[in-house]
């Protein structure tokens, strides 16, 4: 058994990069003074035992992800990973935080309602038109569709880094299935089992209410007015990697999941839910299908995952649809360098949050420099997710530059650059220490009839040691996300 050591925050050091939770003079830093202290009182028993205790927690409350590895036809069953040391963010920066998220989704709506109908910001020169013309995510489905209250993007998950500047970036917003949000509940519920005290002596913002507040969003869009509008999770199944996530969250909202195979369009063009008493209208599908799979008549023809004829019943208004199909043209790493223009074109104001500096390859001066510096870049492909297909220009061999170069060449307008940031760290329980690990941050966006971002969010952790990959299927694990009030002190 792997012992965890009593905390000296004497040895604690984090080089080249910001801490959350400890300064580069080893004070603790605003709002994480009552932590710090507390950690450092325990000893090696009490550290192992609160380890071994939100381990058991996951094992019991069967919080589970699934990983596929290369070649394999099934995935492997793993308990979420997550550590113990919490996240802490001041709520006074949390307030500007929340202002950015909301301002950033609200003209991503405008962007993607615009391109399915008059796309001016194209006419207008804004955005350019080949951007678009080689989106693997737009859907001439959805042209001239207008959702209710013109939202595509219902639920956004937008990642957030901080580089050694102690500034805090938007890296990439996640517009088309956003994962994740099942973790940060209850990754919240597990600290409250191991640090009770901590959370009698803190004023610590609740996250406890997402459900509820999913569930209003989702019914404001329903097109029958009605207090309990039948809204439904539609899942791939039980072999989807975040298929624990679609289970939790229909539970917690009170409504049923279901596949494909349990919904039906009927003649009405209206969607239907089979049940032992007959069938009963859907108003609401919170989706967690992609796009390709949803309807077989309009897309993969071979998909067993969604229900044939749901676009015709989602054009003609007969069921909302969340995320609404084709708010992927947005979640494209090409389209995300242009969201600080498209915030004062929509908007008319500055960006709250900055974009991390991002080199387009399909611009021939950026890709030369781009070329020039791949030992120092941080290469990612426009549409893939989850850590895969990207390079960390400085963790890997002259090879691997030589391969994305030539990748880079034969297809530029899939690949963007960024410089390699010193993500910040959070203390972190190793095998017999406590040690920097590199996080990011996941907050959630709700946008309905009112719009609300989570009171923090899923801080995912590199758990490999100089590792700038937090995806939990590379590797990575999660801790919980303190918003804190302070008073000045910490």
């Amino acid at each position: 058994m792997n012992n965890a050591m009593a905390i000296s925050w004497k040895n604690y050091a984090s080089v080249d990069s910001f801490d959350e939770l400890i300064t580069a003079g080893g004070r603790a830093r605003p709002g994480a003074g009552k932590v710090v202290q507390y950690l450092r009182s325990l000893n090696d028993d009490e550290l192992r035992e609160r380890r071994d205790a939100a381990e058991l927690a996951m094992r019991v409350m069967g919080i589970t992800f699934t990983v596929y590895n290369e070649g394999d036809s099934g995935g492997i069953d793993r308990v979420w990973p997550f550590d113990i040391i919490p996240r802490i963010i001041p709520s006074r920066e949390w307030e500007q935080i929340d202002a950015g998220l909301q301002q950033r989704v609200r003209a991503l709506n405008m962007f993607i309602a615009d391109l399915y109908d008059q796309q001016r910001i194209i006419k207008d020169g804004v955005f350019p038109k080949e951007v678009l013309k080689q989106s693997v995510n737009f859907r001439k489905q959805c042209v001239g569709v207008k959702p209710v209250m013109d939202i595509w993007a219902h639920i956004c998950g937008s990642d957030l880094v901080r580089n050694s500047d102690g500034v805090m970036y938007v890296l990439e917003d996640n517009l088309r299935v956003p994962s994740g949000v099942s973790y940060m509940l209850e990754n919240r519920l597990v600290m409250k089992r191991v640090f009770p005290e901590l959370f009698e002596d803190y004023s610590i913002l609740p996250v406890d209410g997402y459900s509820t507040r999913l569930f209003d969003t989702l019914a404001s869009l329903s097109p029958r007015p009605a207090d309990f509008p039948t809204i439904v999770v539609l899942t791939p199944g039980i072999y989807n990697s975040a298929y624990f996530e679609h289970s939790y969250l229909a539970q917690q909202m009170g409504v049923e999941l279901v596949t494909g195979s349990d919904l039906m369009v009927d003649a009405d063009d209206c969607v239907y839910m089979r049940t032992i008493s007959g069938l009963g209208r859907v108003d609401v599908i919170y989706r967690r299908v992609d796009d390709m799979f949803l309807d077989p008549e309009e897309f993969n023809p071979e998909s067993m995952l969604g229900v044939s004829g749901l676009m015709r019943a989602w054009r003609k208004g007969n069921v909302a649809i969340a995320n609404a199909p084709g708010a992927g043209v947005a979640d494209d790493k090409v389209v995300y360098a242009y969201v600080p223009q498209m915030i004062r074109y929509y908007l008319d104001q500055d960006p709250i949050l900055p974009n991390v500096p991002t080199y387009l390859c399909m611009d021939e001066k950026q890709r030369k420099h781009v070329l020039a510096n791949l030992d120092s870049m941080v290469v990612k492909p426009a549409n893939e997710s989850g850590g895969y297909g990207m390079m960390v220009g400085p963790a890997v061999s002259k090879r691997v530059h030589r391969e994305f170069a030539e990748l880079i060449r034969k297809n530029p307008r899939n690949y963007i650059a960024q410089p390699t940031l010193s993500l910040s760290t959070v203390p972190t329980l190793c095998d017999d220490d406590v040690e920097p690990r590199h996080v990011d941050l996941r907050p959630f966006i709700l946008s309905g009839d009112s719009s609300h971002v989570t009171r923090g969010g899923l801080t995912r952790v590199a758990l490999k040691k100089g590792s700038l990959v937090v995806n939990s299927s590379q590797g990575g694990g999660s801790k919980d996300t303190w918003i804190v009030e302070t008073s000045g002190k910490s």
